[in-house]
């Protein structure tokens, strides 16, 4: 039986798989993630999943379309190889030139002191920085080179994160967020959010 590695995000059943322990294992949110995207992604769709971790979620909508992947991890990439995702090694979407009808994205949300960082791989999972909220803002700069016109992002969030200042992070780039899956885990709130352009805004634009 493998060793259940607490990874600080939350806790669910440990999955028997040979994760390396720098690697984020699938989680509560993961599982939130992986459940909204199923009911998301359409056959012929292409996805993209940063910071894939171990691979888990890339894995499983492969089988129903194409799924690249992302992670800054080396250790993350050489797991999710290991599961036959096509990963790259970037930094969020860094040097990836193309657009996707559906982006899935698990940030480290965890507001983190300087005092409590710690100086390893599995810290990407999980750093969100002060608020908990610096690679949901890096992401949201950069989601519109990322997606199609009529693209959708899946974003894992928690309550600790703050979910209407996420929405207003989005909503300040022109884009419209919906809560498509929740759940409570260990008294901690999890939502996905279903991020879309704001077609009306973009029209308008385009007209003036």
């Amino acid at each position: 039986m493998e060793p259940k590695f607490n990874n600080r995000k939350n806790a669910t059943e440990a999955i028997p798989a040979p994760w390396h322990p720098q690697v984020y294992q699938p989680e509560a949110d993961t599982m939130l993630l992986l459940e909204a995207a199923m009911h998301e992604v359409q056959p012929g769709e292409t996805v993209l999943e940063i910071g894939t971790g171990s691979g888990y979620i890339a894995r499983h909508v492969s089988a129903i379309t194409r799924c690249y992947a992302t992670d800054i991890n080396p250790h993350a990439c050489r797991t999710a190889r290991t599961q036959g995702v096509e990963v790259i090694r970037t930094d969020l979407a860094s040097g990836i030139c193309r657009r996707f009808d559906v982006v899935l994205f698990n940030p480290p949300y965890l507001p983190t002191s300087e005092g409590e960082r710690m100086d390893d791989w599995l810290e990407y999972a999980l750093d969100g920085g002060e608020d908990g909220r610096d690679a949901i803002r890096r992401f949201a700069g950069i989601l519109s080179g990322i997606i199609a016109p009529f693209g959708r992002a899946l974003l894992l969030i928690s309550e600790c994160t703050g979910i209407d200042e996420v929405r207003d992070i989005f909503g300040r780039q022109g884009f419209l967020t919906f809560i498509v899956a929740q759940t409570i885990t260990e008294g901690e709130r999890l939502v996905v959010l279903r991020i879309m352009h704001d077609l009306c805004r973009m029209s308008a634009g385009m007209r003036a």
